[in-house]
């Protein structure tokens, strides 16, 4: 589903995260994204570069050290930040 809702608007893009977090309830389910706010909730995250894991851990344990994940989070929340200011 990461494809399908990569252009989904934050409003339904939470809505769609409800409806997941229903369906996996109980379940063991493998998650590839590329959305970080898709992965933060989840039990377990997997970093993989080149084909080999080089971090697992959940957001919490990854956040708190000097991670490839962290790199990441830190990254996208800048672009989300990112405003295009006027000129004073």
């Amino acid at each position: 589903m990461d494809e399908a809702s990569a252009a989904v608007d934050p409003e339904n893009e939470h809505e769609l995260q409800k409806a997941f977090a229903e369906l996996m309830k109980d379940k063991t389910v493998i998650m590839i994204a590329h959305r970080l706010t898709s992965v933060r909730n989840v039990d377990e995250i997997l970093v993989i570069e080149n084909g080999q894991i080089i971090e697992r851990g959940n957001d919490k344990n990854l956040m708190k050290r000097d991670s490839r994940y962290k790199f990441f989070q830190d990254l996208y929340a800048q672009a989300n930040d990112w405003r295009v200011r006027e000129h004073a």
